[in-house]
């Protein structure tokens, strides 16, 4: 027999941990855009790192992302989280916050991707470091039972 539950505010938290693989999803107007992401969970956050480019003059007019979390162990046997929250490019030097925060998302890059900003970097031209805030969350998880 199937079954699917709704994930608990801990159970989604324990899926982002456990992952580093995503997908975040934005509009403008009347396109949606989705692309697969590194990513490290902190509490109350996703952290990332990106390029220029469209993605980022999109996220520029509108902040407010989707952004999706699937772990697939076979067809009827999955969890997967969803977040909704605004994205943050984090610059240094703006002000002692900000440079706080910039700092807190290198070292959590680092976990990820040691490298992170290094000589040794093998995504140098990924200069862009953000942050979504959790500000919703949801998940479901479908398991075979009987």
């Amino acid at each position: 027999m199937l079954d699917f539950q709704s994930l608990t505010p801990d159970e989604i938290a324990a899926l982002l941990a456990r992952n580093r693989v995503g997908r975040i999803a934005y509009s403008m107007h009347d396109r949606v855009d989705i692309e697969p992401l590194s990513y490290v969970y902190a509490p109350g956050w996703i952290y990332g790192r990106t390029a220029q480019g469209t993605k980022l003059a999109t996220l520029a007019k509108n902040k407010w992302v989707a952004f999706e979390v699937d772990e697939v162990r076979s067809i009827f046997d999955w969890e997967s989280a969803v977040i909704h929250g605004g994205v943050y490019v984090l610059e240094p030097g703006t002000s002692p916050e900000s440079n706080e925060h910039y700092a807190t998302a290198i070292t959590l890059l680092r976990k990820l991707l040691p490298a992170t900003f290094r000589e040794d970097d093998p995504v140098p031209h990924r200069d862009v470091v953000f942050r979504i805030a959790i500000q919703e969350s949801s998940g479901r998880r479908a398991t075979t039972r009987g």
